[in-house]
């Protein structure tokens, strides 16, 4: 017995619309030369304050090595700093700068906007389910 063609399969599927979605968002920050990865660090910062380098790369899916390439980068411009962890100084944790808090309000409404697009795209109902369907996938 086979399974389902390639195009069928879930997995194809989830992948297909993941590289829609993120072409579509890369092509919403090109004009301000802003990079995927930027734009969801600072993302991550916003919503929860300085993050250790563990749990910053977690959230915006992210090896740990290229992301401090990346936070290396974006000290480098002022975008975002180090700070010693107080509780463990081996640690540093990442905080947003003012130049990078400037940068995410400005291009905070991209997501937004995506979000909304999505939204109306599947009638609003069927995106909240898509969401929990995808997210028990997810937690598995």
């Amino acid at each position: 017995m086979t399974g389902p063609k390639l195009t069928e399969q879930l997995g194809f599927i989830i992948a297909s619309v993941n590289r829609r979605l993120e072409d579509e968002l890369a092509e919403r920050l090109r004009p301000g030369g802003v990079p995927i990865e930027r734009f969801r660090i600072l993302e991550a910062l916003d919503q929860h304050g300085e993050l250790s380098m563990g749990q910053l790369a977690s959230l915006v899916l992210v090896e740990p090595a290229t992301l401090t390439k990346i936070i290396d980068r974006m000290v480098a411009d002022q975008l975002v700093f180090r700070s010693p962890d107080p509780r463990d100084r081996r640690r540093v944790r990442i905080l947003t700068a003012p130049a990078g808090k400037a940068l995410w309000k400005r291009l905070s409404g991209v997501s937004r906007a995506q979000e909304a697009r999505i939204a109306e795209l599947l009638e609003g109902k069927r995106a909240q389910e898509l969401r929990s369907l995808l997210r028990d996938l997810m937690d598995r």
